[in-house]
């Protein structure tokens, strides 16, 4: 489950933020990331022609406002540790049932500087994965489980284009991850930082594309990897929209009011779930998401979103630390851990109702 292959090429997507932007002002549409899109500000040409924009013909345009509901089908947790107060020596093994894991998922995003020469955009996230947990009485870190998952989060992003062709994205993402219940429950233990930068070019309306580096919790732990942005419109019918290895989608436009896209997203974080009787526990969790989505204008500036994919889990262990410490308990180099998880990958399903930009 954990290859450290297949973490580097799907980790290296983690941060990475999206730039996707419209031209015609009749199409709106949802970012498949808010979290992580760059295409959520004012047009960088008002006021002149003498800079890049952030515009890409036909992409998916910018999500203001967005109230969506994520739901997963059961599935199963089988975990390797310590399931009491009182160790026991060698661990042992115990598996439970997750009857639901859903809930809701807010976003607001504003552009607080919008000139020709800098955009800067601020925004709020909040993601909430309530679980349904079987038999919590069986492990210490299945209690835990119960009071759900949870991610607030804060960002600031900035666009910076030198000149007609160059540009550079700036991100910063402070998050608070864990099973707080509210936020008066939250400490310096729940926060995650993360980090962004890419030098961009833009040779046209067509194509944009760069090159830059992340520290992201996305694969559900700590990792400095590099970002490559590429997002490009073959016709008014095809394009593609990519921030490797964070997330790739093929993109289907059906006029400006309709579009389909199928791809992959990382998601995830390091989540505090307190003392669980063995001392503080962090849950590493990343997963990833082969999907398609279907996204619709209702009515103006209004847009639904729909989509439906496999939720594949990537990393779910528990460690004592957020970050690893570079404690190694074999020439594999496998880090010490709490909890080993195994989990079966259910389908998922997402709806949301957005506001987004001209």
């Amino acid at each position: 489950m954990n290859n450290p292959a297949f973490l580097l090429a799907a980790c290296l997507l983690a941060g990475a933020p999206a730039v996707a932007q419209v031209t015609d002002t009749a199409r709106t549409a949802t970012p498949a990331a808010p979290e992580e899109n760059f295409d959520q500000f004012g047009d960088a040409t008002a006021g002149g022609t003498n800079y890049a924009t952030q515009k890409v013909l036909y992409l998916s345009p910018t999500k203001l406002i967005s109230v969506g509901y994520e739901a997963q089908l059961p599935y199963t947790v089988n975990a390797t540790g310590q399931h009491t107060r009182i160790a026991t020596g060698e661990p042992s093994a115990a598996e439970t049932r997750i009857n639901s894991a859903r809930g809701m998922r807010l976003a607001f995003n504003a552009p607080v500087i919008s000139r020709n020469s800098v955009i800067v955009n601020l925004g709020l996230t909040y993601w909430n994965t309530g679980l349904d947990v079987a038999n919590p009485e069986r492990s210490l870190f299945f209690r835990q489980l119960q009071d759900g998952l949870r991610t607030t989060g804060l960002n600031a992003t900035v666009f910076k284009p030198f000149d007609i062709k160059h540009f550079a994205l700036v991100q910063l993402n402070a998050d608070a991850s864990g099973n707080y219940r509210k936020p008066g429950d939250i400490s310096a233990k729940h926060l995650t930082y993360s980090a962004t930068a890419i030098y961009g070019w833009k040779p046209n309306d067509n194509l944009q594309w760069g090159l830059g580096l992340t520290r992201t919790y996305r694969a559900g732990q700590l990792l400095y990897i590099p970002v490559v942005l590429y997002n490009r419109t073959f016709s008014p019918q095809w394009g593609c929209e990519v921030v490797f290895p964070a997330r790739a989608e093929l993109r289907r436009n059906f006029g400006t009011k309709a579009l389909l896209k199928f791809g992959y997203e990382l998601e995830g974080n390091a989540y505090y779930l307190g003392d669980a009787g063995l001392g503080d526990v962090y849950l590493r969790r990343g997963e990833l998401k082969p999907r398609i989505t279907y996204e619709r204008q209702l009515a103006g500036f209004v847009w639904v979103s729909a989509q439906a994919g496999l939720r594949y889990n990537y990393r779910n262990d528990a460690f004592r630390n957020q970050d690893p410490t570079g404690e190694r308990e074999s020439l594999l180099g496998s880090e010490p851990s709490l909890y080993q998880n195994e989990l079966t990958n259910p389908l998922y399903f997402n709806l949301s109702l957005n506001l987004v930009s001209p």
